[in-house]
């Protein structure tokens, strides 16, 4: 077994999943990063985030490298990677079947053409790199067990044991096919029954295709929105309808730098997005799983709102590092958890409010009870909204008077008084509109820099927020609002980075952040430019920069949270529900902007 190996790009990587995690798939044919049995569980394969001693499973022709070629079969996420050889062209075919009994990991290879040697390599390492499990043969199948742990690998190929690590080699020829399933299961429970590779792959074809084929999109940009809307399903924890930020963590910022964080959890921040993508697309039936889950996850003293949750709605993320993984490309530390949990960021009371209001507009059936904690939100809102938080990107510096919070703490109201006014649900409306008239005008007063013409990150700031792009967006101002224009061109001017927008200027007002290093472009904050673009009339530039971001995907069509325009990676924690979710509603916002055809943007195929 290769005890070294070498780095991929975060681009090259392919993602598959069963609805409850997922793994990630390089160019080599070698899974680097699946947790088990959850998203957000410790990882058995962590290379992604150390070397080849953190585990990994690899299956390619003997000798390694990276694919000639790779898809997804159309509206799948069944994964299909082909080497062409001297000898022959080898498919490998990897699928996660949704969730049955276990989680299951089905890898296929065919010989397509010629004669060709197959190897694989296994090593698993339970607790994100750290356990070495115990393996064991019993009458052609190969356990491993650590604590809680199990796993079971099945396969008519003949397998090798050395320490623990597990190889195979076999030579194909056109028309062979060998399947090798891996299923995790609990240590103390006796394995499940084990899937048919074959009917397993039937079975997740014929899933994945009934669902994509409810999509409703017939603009121009098709094949972009129905991959973006798969990998949002992917990305979403099916026993609760949770929509996990990404699939990773720790996944840097700036290469070699301690931007790095854990994105396998819900934020709240994304509920209204996320909402507008679904809906948008036809998908009533998971709109509502996904405010079901917001409305148990916030229930409860409205001043205990978090920012974001566990899966399951937990609220305890406590953060720590782990040593012993050196990092994506020495980007340390490598955290678990998320310590921005504890954070006060007024927006999320906002978002809320607005994404329960979309929801009544959109048909969902209101109930007493979420009228009853949106009547506890606004009561919350009327006496904090003034308060200094966080802001929606989490700094770790000093708290301010961030102006996208004070706005989203004025949609919240908003979003109260057209309950009252369009539904006609009871609450105090001339209260609540004396309230969102006194946020207005201090927001007006002192968010808003008169000398540049634009409104700023906080009071008394220097420096500009791609957030105050959806200042328009949420009904603040109207677009054709010169105060709107003004701060659209300000920050298209000051946060482009070769037309891509960063969120912030990390040194602005003496690192408002609190944190050392750079970042990237943040991918939905161009995505917002497009709808801005838009918004202000200025057509074809939003068209051509909405054009210009498809073909930042990776060539499987998946964006991660950054993108690097000087060398052109992609960066931060992949594949982005946030970066999927803003291509999708761009799409849409841009649905009149010119006549449905095939899009020419391709996405990339970075080899």
């Amino acid at each position: 077994m290769p005890t070294t190996r070498t780095s991929q790009r975060i681009e090259d990587y392919g993602l598959i999943g069963d609805l409850q995690t997922a793994a990630l798939v390089g160019r080599d044919g070698s899974i680097d990063w699946l947790c088990v049995p959850r998203f957000d569980s410790p990882a058995c394969f962590a290379a992604l985030l150390g070397d080849a001693e953190n585990g990994f499973w690899r299956i390619g022709p003997e000798g390694g490298g990276p694919c000639t070629r790779r898809r997804y079969r159309p509206d799948t996420l069944i994964l299909e990677t082909e080497w062409d050889t001297p000898e022959g062209t080898l498919r490998l075919i990897d699928h996660m079947p949704p969730r049955g009994a276990a989680a299951d990991v089905v890898r296929i290879v065919e010989c397509v053409r010629g004669e060709v040697a197959m190897s694989m390599e296994l090593r698993l390492r339970f607790d994100y790199g750290s356990v070495v499990p115990w393996v064991t043969t019993d009458e052609g199948e190969v356990s491993a067990v650590a604590g809680p742990d199990a796993v079971v690998l099945r396969t008519p190929v003949e397998i090798t044991r050395h320490n623990g690590d597990l190889t195979a080699r076999r030579v194909l020829r056109e028309g062979d096919s060998v399947p090798f399933v891996l299923m995790h299961h609990a240590s103390h429970l006796p394995a499940p029954t084990p899937v048919g590779a074959a009917a397993s792959l039937a079975g997740t074809t014929e899933y994945w295709r009934e669902w994509a084929g409810r999509i409703d999109y017939d603009g121009p940009w098709a094949e972009a929105v129905r991959r973006s809307v798969i990998t949002l399903k992917a990305l979403t924890y099916a026993p609760t309808g949770g929509i996990c930020a990404a699939a990773t963590t720790s996944l840097p910022e700036e290469l070699g730098g301690s931007r790095n964080w854990d994105y396998r959890f819900c934020w709240l921040r994304d509920a209204t997005f996320t909402l507008q993508a679904l809906l948008g697309t036809g998908y009533v039936e998971e709109a509502k799983a996904w405010r079901e889950w917001l409305l148990r996850a916030v229930a409860g003293d409205p001043a205990d709102l978090q920012i974001m949750y566990g899966l399951d709605g937990r609220r305890r993320i406590p953060e720590y590092t782990i040593d012993w993984l050196s990092g994506y490309e020495g980007s340390a530390p490598v955290r678990i958890g998320n310590g921005a949990a504890s954070q006060l960021q007024l927006d999320v009371w906002g978002e809320v409010l607005d994404c329960l209001h979309l929801a009544r507009g959109s048909g969902l059936a209101a109930t007493d009870d979420a009228w009853a904690l949106q009547r506890a939100l606004l009561d919350f809102l009327e006496g904090h909204w003034s308060d200094l938080d966080n802001g929606l990107w989490e700094v770790r510096g000093p708290r301010r008077a961030f102006v996208h919070s004070r706005v989203l703490a004025w949609a919240g109201v908003d979003r109260g008084i057209k309950a009252v006014e369009e539904h006609g649900l009871a609450g105090p409306v001339d209260r609540w509109r004396a309230l969102r008239e006194e946020i207005h005008a201090d927001v007006c007063r002192r968010g808003f820099d008169t000398r540049r013409n634009t409104f700023t990150q906080f009071y008394g700031s220097e420096g500009l927020d791609a957030a105050l792009l959806l200042i328009p967006r949420v009904g603040f101002l109207p677009w054709d609002d010169p105060r709107v224009v003004g701060t659209v061109e300000a920050v298209q001017r000051e946060l482009s980075q070769d037309g891509l927008l960063l969120r912030y200027h990390t040194h602005a007002d003496d690192r408002v952040d609190g944190l050392p290093g750079s970042e990237a472009t943040f991918l939905i904050c161009s995505f917002w430019l497009v709808d801005a673009l838009f918004g202000i009339g200025r057509r074809d530039e939003a068209v051509a920069l909405f054009e210009r971001l498809l073909t930042l995907r990776n060539d499987l069509g998946l964006l991660s949270e950054e993108y690097d325009p000087v060398t052109g990676r992609h960066l931060g924690n992949t594949p982005q529900a946030f970066s999927h979710v803003g291509l999708v509603n761009a799409a849409l916002h841009l649905g009149s902007a010119i006549p449905a055809k095939t899009s020419t943007a391709e996405p990339g195929d970075i080899r």
